[in-house]
């Protein structure tokens, strides 16, 4: 794909990103598109920022850091790319992540949390966190359990039993959640999903003033609009800006 294919491809998102959060009565600068670039070499990258793109997402920890480090390399001095890590983190690759990574979305329990916490204090950074929820309750996917929290007063404990156990963990600043819904054809379908995380994070904000809670990453190209319409505040794209991923 072409700089200026990718270029173009960027507006068309970030269009439909604006209507969205119009629709739903927010300004369009209350979210933050993070350009998924698993899979994508550097030279997709770095056409992505040359467009204006500012924040991208990688799921494996050590080619994310990698990639992370080789971009930075080939750009001049001055602002450098957020690099979010989206994907699910082996305890034993949390170096990887501490290193490259400004923003981590997928905290899934507790040693993981751990882990990061010791190696941020030993690189003295304060690394912002998000907790990764399984709201859907699919078994193919990460996170700590939030399905029926709602009506599910074990779950809702155990939830913020483990949001205080993260906040109480130096080195990491807790600042919201995070979701995958499940993929369907139709994105109405997970309408529910998204209201449900940003309904769960009400309640840690409610219970956890001390923390600011900014943030509900959820929606990706099947159904960023529906997420922006629910509440959230970084949407995570690929596909519809960088193509199919061979994997």
């Amino acid at each position: 794909m072409t700089t200026q294919h990718i270029g173009r491809q960027l507006n068309t998102v970030r269009e439909r990103i604006a209507e969205a959060a119009l629709r739903s009565g927010r300004e369009p600068e209350a979210v933050r598109l993070v350009a998924v670039t698993k899979t994508f070499p550097v030279p997709a990258v770095l056409a992505a920022w040359e467009h204006g793109q500012r924040d991208f997402g990688e799921s494996r920890p050590r080619e994310g850091a990698d990639k992370a480090y080789a971009v930075a390399q080939v750009l001049p001095e001055g602002p450098r790319p957020v690099w979010h890590m989206i994907g699910h983190i082996q305890r034993r690759k949390a170096k990887w992540v501490i290193a490259q990574f400004d923003i981590v979305h997928s905290i899934d329990r507790r040693e993981l949390a751990e882990r990061l916490s010791a190696q941020a204090v030993k690189a003295k950074r304060e690394i912002p966190v998000l907790l990764e929820c399984n709201v859907s309750g699919e078994a193919s996917k990460h996170g700590y359990a939030a399905a029926g929290w709602e009506a599910d007063a074990a779950t809702r404990q155990a939830l913020l039993d483990e949001a205080a156990a993260v906040l109480a963990l130096p080195g990491l600043r807790l600042e919201g959640l995070m979701t995958m819904a499940p993929f369907v054809d139709d994105a109405e379908i997970v309408r529910p999903v998204f209201a449900s995380l940003r309904g769960l994070r009400d309640l840690l904000r409610e219970r956890f003033p001390q923390a600011t809670w900014p943030h509900l990453s959820m929606g990706m190209t099947d159904d960023f609009e529906v997420a922006i319409e629910e509440g959230a505040t970084l949407v995570r794209i690929g596909r519809a800006i960088f193509g199919a991923r061979e994997y």
